[in-house]
C-alpha cells in the first residue's frame, strides 16, 4: 500500500472543494479500507427481524398527522445518472408516463399534499455533480416548489477512486471526472451537514424528514406515516415491506445480537458463504425500502457529538476507473448506505409498509409496467395499481432505455398478466394484450401484430409476428 495514499487523495478533494466534513468522513473509511476492513455483517452475528408495526393498524387523528406534516421536509435522491439503463442525464428525469418524467410526478405529489394538509413542506433534491443543473433546469417551470427561502437541491459529495493495488488515487486523463465517484448515499447526512441546509432545516423549526430514492413514486408524502413517527419520539424509522421470491437481492433489516440494536444487512456486506441465508424470504422476512425517516433535531445532535462522521458500515465496492472499459485500471470505491444509520440511532424502529410505497425503477422491467395500464396516475401524482403486479423480465435487447423504447414503443396491457418472458429481439406492435403466463420467443428479429392476444407460449420463429 502506498504511505502516503490517505494524504494525496486529502490534497485532491481540498482541491476541488470538497468539504471538510466529507474529507473527515472520507479519512475514516479510508483507515478501516486500509486495515483490511470488510464491512461484513455474518448470520451468526444477527438475528431476523421480527413483528414490525404494521402501518394498516396504525390509528393517527387527523390534527395529529397535519402537525407532524408541518413539521416535515421531503428529501429525494436524485444523485444517479441511470447509466446501467443507457443514460448520461439525472435519471429522474426519463418520462415514467402521461408525458412526465420522475420530477414532474414528485412535484406534483409535492404541491398537492401542501394543498390538502395546509403544510409548507419543502422538496429538497440531493443532487450529484453530474444531475445538479439538468435538475434544476428541469424544475424552474414549478417556481411555486421553493418555500422558506430554502434552496431545491445540495450537491452531494464527491471522493476519489483509489486503485485497487496501492488505495493512491486513480488518474484518467481521457476523462478526469471519471477519477471521482459519489460516496454512496449514505453521504446524505454529511452532505446536509456540509451544505448547511440541515442547520438552516432546524432554525426554520423542521423536524422531520421524509427521505426516499426519487425513482420510487410510491414514496408520496403521506401525514399518517409522518404522525406515526412524530408519536413514537423515534429518532430514526425505517419503512420496510414483507419480502416475496422476487427481493431476495434487496438488502434487510435485521437485529444485532450484541445489543439489540437494529441493523441494515447488504448483499455486499453478505460473506459469499452465507447468501443462501441472505436471500431467504422465510428466514429474513422484511426487506429495507430506502424510504426512512429523520428526527433532524437528533441528528443535527449526533453529527455535532461525533464531529460529522456517523461511522456507518463500510461498503467496499470494487469496480474499474471508467466503467464502460473493463480493461481500465482496477478502483475501489468508498460507500455507504443511508438506510445503515439505523445502528447509530439508540431507539430506532421500523414499520411495515404496503407495496404501493414501493415502486421503484431500476430496470427497464419495471419501467415498463409503470408506463402500461396497470398503473394509472391520479390527480395527486399517485400511481394507483389497477390489478396485481406481474412479473416482468426483459431480456438482453430491452437493457438501455433507447432500445427499449425502439422494440416497445406502445406498452401492452398487462391488466390480465400473471407473468410476461421476452426472449429474444421482439418489437411490439400497438394494442397489445397480454394474458396470464406469457412467455414471447424469437431467435431472430420478429414482431407482435397490433391487437394480438398474448396467452401461454409464443414462439415467433418462421412467423415473423405474433397472432
Amino acid at each position: 500500500m502506498s504511505a502516503n495514499g490517505l494524504e494525496l487523495a486529502i490534497e485532491k478533494m481540498r482541491t476541488a472543494g470538497v468539504s471538510e466534513a466529507a474529507i473527515e468522513v472520507f479519512s475514516h473509511y479510508y483507515g478501516q479500507l486500509e486495515s483490511g476492513a470488510t464491512g461484513m455483517i455474518p448470520e451468526d452475528s444477527i438475528e431476523p427481524l421480527s413483528a414490525p408495526p404494521m402501518l394498516d393498524d396504525v390509528q393517527i387523528d387527523e390534527e395529529q398527522a397535519r402537525e407532524a406534516m408541518s413539521a416535515t421536509v421531503i428529501i429525494k435522491l436524485n444523485g444517479g445518472l441511470g447509466t446501467s439503463m443507457g443514460l448520461d442525464k439525472a435519471k429522474n428525469l426519463l418520462q415514467v408516463r402521461d408525458g412526465k418524467t420522475f420530477l414532474d410526478i414528485i412535484a406534483q405529489q409535492v404541491l398537492q399534499a401542501r394543498e390538502r394538509y395546509d403544510a409548507p413542506l419543502p422538496l429538497l433534491l440531493m443532487n450529484s455533480f453530474r444531475t445538479q443543473d439538468d435538475t434544476l433546469e428541469a424544475l424552474a417551470k414549478y417556481p411555486e416548489l421553493a418555500v422558506d427561502g430554502l434552496p431545491l437541491g445540495f450537491v452531494q459529495n464527491q471522493e476519489p477512486k483509489l486503485l485497487a493495488d496501492d488505495l493512491t488515487p486513480a488518474e484518467w486523463p481521457a476523462d478526469p471526472t471519471l477519477e471521482w465517484c459519489p460516496p454512496g448515499h449514505g453521504d446524505l447526512y454529511t452532505a446536509l451537514l456540509g451544505s448547511g441546509v440541515l442547520d438552516a432545516l432546524v432554525e426554520k423549526g423542521y423536524r422531520y424528514a421524509s427521505v426516499s430514492n426519487g425513482d420510487n413514486l410510491g414514496a408520496v408524502p403521506d401525514a399518517r406515516v409522518a404522525g406515526w413517527f412524530a408519536s413514537t419520539g423515534a429518532p430514526y424509522a425505517a419503512e420496510v415491506c414483507r419480502r416475496t421470491v422476487n427481493d431476495r437481492k434487496g438488502g434487510h433489516l435485521a437485529v444485532r445480537k450484541a445489543d439489540g440494536q437494529l441493523v441494515l444487512r447488504e448483499s455486499a456486506q453478505t460473506p459469499k458463504e452465507e447468501m443462501d441465508f441472505f436471500t431467504d424470504e422465510h428466514r429474513h422476512p422484511y426487506f429495507n425500502t430506502n424510504n426512512l425517516w429523520l428526527d433532524l433535531v437528533a441528528l443535527k445532535a449526533t453529527l455535532e457529538e461525533r464531529r460529522g462522521v456517523l461511522g456507518l458500515p463500510l461498503i467496499r465496492n470494487e469496480k474499474t476507473v471508467d466503467p464502460a472499459n473493463p480493461d481500465s485500471p482496477k478502483v475501489i470505491q468508498i460507500e455507504s448506505a443511508m438506510g445503515a444509520a439505523i445502528e447509530v440511532f439508540e431507539g430506532a424502529t421500523a414499520i411495515c409498509v404496503g407495496r404501493d410505497r414501493f415502486l421503484p425503477v431500476k430496470t427497464t422491467n419495471e419501467l415498463l409496467l409503470l408506463r402500461s395500464d396497470l398503473y394509472q396516475l391520479d390527480e395527486q401524482g399517485h400511481l394507483v395499481a389497477q390489478a396485481t403486479t406481474p412479473a416482468v423480465t426483459l431480456g438482453k435487447p430491452y437493457k438501455l432505455v433507447r432500445d427499449f423504447e425502439a422494440r416497445i414503443p406502445n406498452p401492452p396491457s398487462l391488466i390480465q398478466a400473471t407473468s410476461l418472458v421476452v426472449d429474444g429481439d421482439v418489437t411490439f406492435g400497438k394494442d397489445v394484450t397480454v394474458q396470464g403466463d406469457v412467455r414471447v420467443s424469437a431467435s431472430q428479429p420478429a414482431t407482435v401484430a397490433d391487437g394480438a392476444v398474448l396467452t401461454g407460449e409464443v414462439n415467433l420463429d418462421g412467423a415473423g409476428q405474433g397472432e
